[in-house]
């Protein structure tokens, strides 16, 4: 296991399915653009705690997925994504997003994970192209929204927001429409939240997770166009 904050070496995809859900630890400078990248792109990512805290690098024995065909938004959903004044965007306004994320109220959990080393962490990788924002309108006001990472042509989301009923829902509905039109037709979502289950998020086993993430990442999809 590695204590280090310069470039991590992580495990290979095909080690990962035997070894332990924590495969390094770090501070907060660990939170690398370089270590960031690795890390996505073996199915890995950071837990961070308390600011300031060890944070581990995981890969959990059980992964949350969201199927797209198994998605259920349920028509209401759809019909309000339809109303006038609902816009949706990409990256026109990570900091925001994010901030909001960091300052949304999570009844499952004890304050945020989001600390001002991860924000500027992840702000870090959307200014080098890999961590992309979803925005959700109305009427020109920004209401809701997720932020996630491209680990390489396949999208995992990292945390979403709303300020209005509907709008992280309708972020997420926007999302699949998005990356299935690109050929992605699933999302990796982490943990399993009520929130998500009732949309049909689901657990699978690490094994399944990384097997189908080892597939996904041959397509070499170009998810967001790189400006």
């Amino acid at each position: 296991m590695h204590t280090v904050a310069a470039n991590l070496v992580f495990p290979e995809i095909a080690q990962l399915a035997r070894g332990p859900e924590v495969v390094a630890r770090t501070k907060d400078a660990g939170l690398t653009v370089a270590n960031l990248r690795a890390a996505y792109g073996r199915g890995i990512f950071p837990w961070p705690g308390s600011a300031g805290a060890v944070i581990p690098w995981c890969c959990p024995r059980e992964r949350a997925v969201l199927v797209f065909g198994e998605f259920t938004p349920g028509r209401t959903l759809e019909k309000t994504a339809r109303k006038s004044g609902w816009s949706f965007s990409i990256d026109h306004a990570f900091s925001e997003v994010i901030a909001a994320c960091a300052a949304a109220e999570r009844p499952e959990q004890e304050g945020t994970w989001i600390s001002p080393a991860v924000v500027g962490a992840y702000t870090a990788l959307h200014h080098a192209g890999w961590a992309h924002s979803v925005e959700v309108w109305r009427d020109e006001e920004l209401v809701g929204g997720l932020y996630g990472v491209d680990a390489g042509g396949f999208f995992g989301g990292e945390s979403m927001f709303h300020r209005v009923d509907n709008a992280s829902k309708l972020a997420i509905l926007f999302l699949a429409g998005y990356l299935r039109e690109r050929g992605q037709l699933w999302m990796d979502i982490q943990q399993l939240t009520p929130h998500m289950e009732r949309l049909g998020a689901k657990e699978v086993t690490r094994a399944t997770f990384l097997e189908q993430l080892s597939v996904e990442l041959t397509a070499n999809r170009i998810l967001f166009p790189k400006v």
